[in-house]
């Protein structure tokens, strides 16, 4: 899944394809590199991020949606309206930060067919990493998605469009993340694809000594060790930056387990 920020704001790009010429070449880019889903987002969700309001958000995304038509393209939104929108011109997932808690959202994809990742947030972006706290990172993360995906469900969304996401780095300190990736399998038993979205975060520069980051490949290294990790402990969807790179990360562990031209 390759990421298209089209905002001002984000934490490793923002700013670098807000303009829609721009977001569309940088998609264009991502697929000739080997993206198999394109990630359009129009409001950062970045630590200390302040809300987008709807009418901005939906003129951000709108018309690189709109020319991305022939390519699976997700839209990164957790309002209704916008994903009722981008469904509209022709979206076919929905990536969803608040796992459609927000008012409508579920409405929105239920009667749509098209597939949703639901990800475990703690906090509202601005706030989220101010000190997070658990008593039990893995169960809580685990009985959050499962209490989640069964609203899903019980929707109407059928099991085999649910994606689910732990949410690195949303309200969880560097050990809560390695906690998560450690027992990421575990996560397997709920009977969806995992997506795991290591790509250029924060927590990569606190393991590397880098936490300032004034160049985005300085993170790429630990991205890479990231989603070989997160393949290895049963991610079956990355969301990354850096596609050619990862790509290459991809085929290295389709070899080692046996899986190379599947």
């Amino acid at each position: 899944m390759g990421v298209v920020n089209v905002t001002p704001d984000s934490f490793s790009d923002g700013g670098r394809f807000e303009d829609a010429e721009a977001a569309l070449a940088h998609a264009h880019r991502l697929m000739e590199e080997g993206a198999d889903i394109l990630d359009v987002g129009g409001e950062s969700t970045r630590p200390g991020a302040a809300p987008v309001p709807v009418e901005e958000e939906l003129r951000r995304v709108l018309p690189v949606v709109r020319q991305l038509r022939d390519v699976p393209v997700s839209i990164d939104t957790r309002r209704a309206e916008v994903m009722r929108a981008a469904l509209d011109m022709g979206a076919s997932m929905i990536n969803d930060v608040e796992a459609l808690a927000a008012p409508g959202a579920t409405d929105a994809v239920a009667g749509s067919g098209c597939a949703v990742c639901l990800m475990h947030k703690k906090g509202d972006p601005a706030t989220m990493q101010r000190d997070p706290q658990y008593d039990d990172v893995v169960g809580e993360v685990f009985s959050f998605l499962k209490e989640r995906m069964s609203a899903a469900m019980q929707a109407g969304i059928g099991q085999d469009r649910i994606v689910l996401d732990p949410g690195f780095g949303f309200g969880k300190t560097l050990q809560h993340n390695m906690a998560l990736l450690r027992n990421l399998e575990h996560f397997k038993s709920l009977g969806a694809p995992i997506l795991a979205g290591w790509s250029r975060k924060s927590s990569l520069g606190k393991i590397t000594g880098r936490p300032v980051m004034t160049d985005a490949a300085e993170r790429l290294p630990a991205s890479l060790a990231m989603a070989l990790l997160s393949l290895l402990h049963g991610a079956t969807i990355l969301r990354v930056h850096d596609v050619k790179e990862t790509r290459d990360v991809v085929e290295v562990w389709r070899a080692y387990a046996g899986k190379m031209g599947q």
